[in-house]
This record gives structure tokens, C-alpha cells and sequence, in this order.
């Protein structure tokens, strides 16, 4: 049934609610058949509550062919056969709604599977009613006479973005796999279809929003100009320049709220990559405009991406992490607008391994800095399944072809060494140095790293993810016996209880967290990270003058010192966490030997303080 909007975006329950993502097919199977389930999901819903979570975020369980994990959708209205059916899709929105919870599910509405009815329909001949229901353009031809793609666009999972169809003899538009047709929004029918199948059907079963997925990619620019080249080695360019941010983007979204969302009481969050701008952002998280709740901005994620493609990691230095930090904490200050704080996804490599340490003497310290630091952020609070008990990538041993499931990082890997193979010939040690590069590229920054089977006992092979003898449909992480959630759930000093027990400090200090002010020190520190929290904005936060809280994170395994701002700034500062076990005690020992407000930390270390 449809419920109001608030009034006010100050009342806006999503704004204090910490958020937990869970990847359906690596979360708990439930019938032993090695996949992820609905009614695993439901069998952990008192996990989440107890971890202190509000918002359950579940990502595609809709019917699909599964090319690339759910993202291509053959119909809204139904769920993938092995995850379930619409009645567990229902217990579940009902459990989390009876334990006080919310529940979003992903909106895939830029393309659909190339099996879902209506591009059937759209294939199947030029005159077709649905025919300008997907993006369709005739070949050019070269100087010679050689068929060529409307554009030089390149897929983001390697190739053409333009997918030959014989039957029709014309291209189709694809901005991911062929087999993800992208959808035509310039058709007012196709937008209203998207509305009632996509979006309508679940609110009224009680679903509280919607991550929404590459919200900036909808509005194409209609002249599908070729992209830039900065790989004239290859024809297929990096395009984006081209399809996000088009010029009818905000007046879709301004529809699409209109339409369907106004009526409802709902949390919209969009994936916004390639939109550095932040009054660009603001746009589109405006409250006065009516567009989205809120957005994942992406630079924190990119780090360490190569430029020209994901998949060439390049080294980077603190002060880039800092920088992005404080560029998506300080934009919506003084504005309508709200920010989300999260470093992990399903797209992503674990953030113990990519920002931290995942050094078996280290990997605690970092998960807990990591969460230090993600629970004193303002916004709303996205987390990971496993990422509240410090799970890490996959170790460099595992193949590409035998252990990796990712269709990104799979066709990746095997388009880099054919060029490697054709670019190098004769020169065998440059091809194999270009293949261990890419190996450990996207053995850093590869999704699969998210991917595999939550971590819950050491009960078997499969982590307690599964009971099937012959294990899970992804090989489980080889450090499942010593990170698993049995072994941490009664450990006061775990992972999990510092997780716990730090989005309860959050939500008990909302005005300072979650929306109060943020404010960097030493920037071009390489070693350590500072940042100051208060209730009021930066350079009135004297003594007496709000409240305030200072972060310290060593983001080395080497002692450093570090500097507390001085009183005139946050006030009288007190140790109130810290992620060693004795913190307290060596706050004790800096402040005896007379150091004023110089603090020593320990490798990946971090401290929290709050003024008196």
C-alpha cells in the first residue's frame, strides 16, 4: 500500500539508518544446492539485527539468465528460480519489517537481459512495436568496404559496445555484456513500462526503495558521436563522455519520481560513476529537486584503478584516500543535499586488502581502523557482507580460469594477453611480466573478491555457507577457518563485536557522525590520517562551541606520531576507541610523559576522541 513522503527531508528515516548489502548467491544457501538463497537470507535476518543493521539492501534476486550475476534481468516481476520464489521474497520484506528493519532492493532499469520478452520483441523485426524499445543503428562502412559499429565505444566488459544482429541486419547498443541489451529512455512508453514492471510491482509489496544502478547512463547523447582515443592501439575507446550524464538525465529522474517514487516513502540511492563534480552531484541529491536520496560517489573505490583500463593497478599514497574522504564529506555542507560513507561493494576487492593491511599480524587492526573510520563519517552507512568480520581478497594462487567466476575480470584477463601475445611477439619476459601484472591487478581490484561465500563456521569446506558435500557454486576463501562469523560472534575483541559495538556509538551520537561537520588535517601526510568531527561548522568549533571529536588512524605498520588539534579548535579532547585492546592504557603513557597532545600509534592503529 502506498505510504506519503515525509514532509520534510530532515525526517527522512534513511538519513540515520546504517545499510548492509547482501550478494544473494554468496550470502546462505538454504537447500544445499551450493547457491545463495531467499531463505538463506531469512535464516540470517537476526544476524543483521543484532549487528546493529536498518536497512537490508538485497542485490538482483530477479529471473535471469545469470551472465552477469543477476544484472541481466529477463523479468522484474519475478525472482531467479534457485534463489526463490515471490512468497520468500515476501516472508522476507515481512521478517525485516517485523524486526524494525528496512529493505531496498537494486533497480537495473539502464538494459535487460537480452532473453527478457520485450527485447525478444524488439529483435524480432524492424517493424516491431517494441523495436524502439532498445537502441538500434545501422553499420557504417569503412574506406574498404568493411562493416564497422555505429560507434568506437568499448563495452566495460571488453569489446564493442554494439552487438551485430543478423536477422535485422543493424547493431544494438550494449554498455556491459551482448547479452545486456541497453534499454531506449527517449521512448515515453518504454520509461512507463520501466515504472510499473521495475519499480511499482515491488513498492507495493512493501519494498522500502531501491539501490539504483548506473543512474547516470539512461540518457545517451542521441548523435552517438565516436568517444576520445587514449588507446590507439585497440579501436574500442573508453566512452563514457558519451553516454553519462546525457542531456535529459535529471528531467528522467525528475519523471521517475513524479511517476512512482513521490507516492511512497522511499530510499533511493544511485550508482554515480564518472561525475567528479560535486556541484554536479548536488543536482542530482538535492532535496528541493526531487531526484535521489542520496548517491555512491565512486573515487574511493577507483583508487588504485589504471586509467585507461580498471584492471592496471597503479600504486597510490594516503593522501589520495584523504583527499576523496573529505571532497564527499564536505560537499552537502551547507546544502540540501546527504552523502553515503561506504568502501566495499560487490564490484570491488576487499577493503582490508586495498586500503589496509591483510597481513595475517595486521589484518585485525586494519578491519577495525576501517570501521573506526567509517562509522565517524557523515551520511548514511553502507556496509558489505563479511566486511563486519574482516574479510579479504583472494590470495594471487588462485587461477583466473579455474577459481574466478567475474565475466569483467575473466574477459579482461584473456583480451590482455591476446594484445600481449600480438603487441610483445618474440618477446617472451615482457609477455610474461604484462600477464603477472594483470593477474595481480585483478587480484587487487577484482570483483570476485566480494564475491565469494560469506564466511559463517568453520563447520566444512564451504564456511558453513553451504551443506552440499561437493561445495559452493565459488571456491571459499581459503582463511575461512580462522574468519568466520561463529568464531568471532562471542569474542568481545573481535572484528564483528568492534562493528557492533561502534554503530552503536554511532546512532548514540548522531548530530556529531552522522551529520555533523567534517574537517582534515595534514593532508599531505603519508603515513597518517586526521580528522575532526563536530555539531558545527568548520572555525567555530572552539571550546564550548558544539561538540566535537578528533579520528587518528596509522595507516602504516610502523609506529607514528601524530598530532591532537589543539583545545582552541575541538575543545578538551578524551580517548573514548580505540582498536587496540589496551588503547586507553598507551593513551595513558603518552599523555605521563609529558607529550601534550602528541599521540604515538602503534602499526594500523586508530583512536577516537571526543571533547569534555
Amino acid at each position: 500500500m502506498a505510504t506519503p513522503a515525509p514532509s520534510s527531508s530532515r525526517e527522512a528515516w534513511w538519513k540515520e539508518g546504517t545499510a548492509y548489502q547482501i550478494y544473494p548467491a554468496s550470502f546462505k544457501d538454504s537447500n544445499g544446492d551450493g547457491l545463495g538463497d531467499i531463505p538463506g537470507i531469512l535464516s540470517k535476518v537476526d544476524h543483521l539485527k543484532e549487528l546493529g543493521v536498518d536497512i537490508v539492501w538485497v542485490s538482483p534476486m530477479f529471473e535471469s539468465p545469470q551472465i552477469d550475476m543477476g544484472y541481466d534481468i529477463s523479468n522484474y516481476e519475478a525472482v531467479h528460480e534457485p534463489y526463490g520464489t515471490l512468497e520468500d521474497m515476501q516472508a522476507l520484506i515481512d521478517a525485516c519489517h517485523a524486526r524494525g528493519m528496512k529493505i531496498i532492493l537494486d533497480l537495473v532499469i539502464n538494459h535487460t537481459s537480452a532473453e527478457h520478452a520485450w527485447f525478444k520483441e524488439s529483435r524480432s523485426s524492424l517493424d516491431n512495436p517494441k523495436r524502439d524499445w532498445y537502441i538500434w543503428k545501422p553499420p557504417r562502412y569503412a574506406a574498404d568496404g568493411t562493416r564497422m559499429p555505429p560507434t568506437n565505444w568499448r563495452s566495460y566488459f571488453s569489446g564493442s559496445t554494439w552487438e551485430w544482429d543478423e536477422l535485422t541486419q543493424e547493431y544494438y547498443l550494449h554498455l556491459f555484456a551482448k547479452e545486456m541489451p541497453d534499454l531506449n529512455w527517449e521512448n515515453e512508453e518504454t520509461r512507463h513500462a520501466i515504472y510499473n514492471s521495475a519499480m511499482r510491482f515491488w513498492l507495493e509489496r512493501g519494498v522500502d526503495g531501491f539501490r539504483i544502478d548506473c543512474v547516470n547512463m539512461y540518457s545517451k547523447r542521441v548523435d552517438f558521436q565516436d568517444a576520445p582515443i587514449v588507446d590507439a592501439s585497440v579501436f574500442e575507446q573508453p566512452a563514457w563522455s558519451e553516454y553519462a550524464n546525457g542531456p535529459r538525465m535529471h528531467e528522467f529522474l525528475r519523471e521517475m519520481n513524479l511517476a512512482v517514487l513521490d507516492k511512497y516513502d522511499t530510499l533511493t540511492v544511485g550508482e554515480l560513476p564518472h561525475t567528479p563534480d560535486p556541484q554536479h552531484v548536488l543536482k542530482y541529491v538535492g532535496a528541493g529537486d526531487k531526484q535521489m536520496s542520496m548517491v555512491f560517489q565512486f573515487d574511493i573505490v577507483d583508487i588504485g584503478q589504471g586509467a585507461s583500463a580498471k584492471y592496471r593497478f597503479t600504486e597510490w599514497k594516503l593522501p589520495q584516500l584523504k583527499a576523496t574522504v573529505a571532497k564527499w564529506q564536505q560537499f552537502i555542507e551547507g546544502t540540501d543535499g546527504w552523502t553515503t560513507a561506504f568502501c566495499e561493494n560487490h564490484d570491488q576487492g576487499r577493503s582490508v586488502s586495498r586500503y589496509a593491511s591483510d597481513a595475517p599480524e595486521h589484518r585485525e587492526h586494519s578491519a577495525k581502523l576501517l570501521a573506526l573510520m567509517l562509522t565517524a563519517l557523515t551520511g548514511t552507512l553502507f556496509i558489505y557482507q563479511g566486511q563486519e568480520i574482516g574479510m579479504i581478497n583472494v590470495p594471487p594462487s588462485w587461477s583466473i580460469d579455474e577459481d574466478y567466476q567475474d565475466i569483467e575480470s575473466v574477459n579482461f584477463y584473456h583480451a590482455a594477453v591476446k594484445a600481449a601475445h600480438e603487441n610483445m611477439a618474440g618477446d617472451e619476459d615482457a609477455i610474461q611480466r604484462e600477464i603477472d601484472y594483470i593477474k595481480r591487478s585483478i587480484q587487487i581490484l577484482g570483483r570476485d573478491n566480494a564475491r565469494t561465500p560469506m564466511q559463517w563456521d568453520a563447520s566444512n569446506k564451504s564456511a558453513g555457507f553451504t551443506d552440499r558435500t561437493e561445495g559452493a557454486w565459488m571456491r571459499t576463501h581459503d582463511l575461512y577457518p580462522e574468519i568466520n562469523v561463529a568464531k568471532q560472534q562471542g569474542d568481545p575483541n573481535s572484528v564483528l563485536s568492534f562493528w557492533k559495538s561502534m554503530l552503536r556509538f554511532r546512532k548514540s551520537h548522531a548530530d556529531l557522525f552522522i551529520y555533523g561537520n567534517f574537517r582534515l588535517y595534514e593532508p599531505d601526510n603519508e603515513q597518517t590520517f586526521t580528522f575532526a568531527k563536530t555539531t558545527v561548522p568548520a572555525g567555530e568549533a572552539a571550546s564550548g562551541a558544539g561538540q566535537a571529536a578528533v579520528v587518528v588512524l596509522n595507516f602504516t605498520d610502523e609506529d607514528q606520531t601524530v598530532d591532537l588539534p589543539s583545545a582552541d579548535e575541538t575543545g578538551t579532547l578524551r580517548l573514548v576507541v580505540g582498536n587496540y585492546i589496551d588503547s586507553a592504557a598507551a593513551d595513558e603513557v603518552d599523555k605521563s610523559a609529558g607529550s601534550g597532545r602528541q599521540r604515538k600509534l602503534r602499526s594500523w592503529e586508530g583512536r577516537l576522541y571526543m571533547s569534555s
